[in-house]
C-alpha cells in the first residue's frame, strides 16, 4: 500500500527534479530543496489533485516547512473528512 509519504514524495520528486534520497520527512521544502513559492504552489496544487477524493485542501499560508509538515497535514485533513 502506498502511504501518504511515498505519494507526497513522489510529487516532490517529479515537480523539483530531486533524487529520491534527498526527499526525506525531515527534508526541508525551501532550505533543502530549494522550493521556490511557484514550486510551493505546484506542489500544493499536485498534492490536492492527488488526494481530491479526500477533500484535502492546502492554503500556502498553512506554514509547512518540511515534509513531515505535509504529510501529517494531509494524514489530519483526510482523518477529518471520513
Amino acid at each position: 500500500m502506498t502511504t501518504t509519504f511515498d505519494k507526497i514524495k513522489a510529487i516532490i520528486i517529479d515537480q523539483l527534479g530531486k533524487e529520491e534520497e534527498e526527499v526525506q520527512l525531515t527534508t526541508s521544502i525551501k532550505n533543502e530543496l530549494e522550493a521556490d513559492s511557484l514550486d510551493l504552489f505546484q506542489i500544493l496544487n499536485d498534492i490536492e489533485d492527488e488526494f481530491e477524493e479526500h477533500d484535502v485542501t492546502i492554503e500556502t499560508d498553512e506554514n509547512l516547512e518540511t515534509v513531515k509538515d505535509l504529510v501529517d497535514f494531509v494524514d489530519k485533513q483526510i482523518a477529518e473528512n471520513k
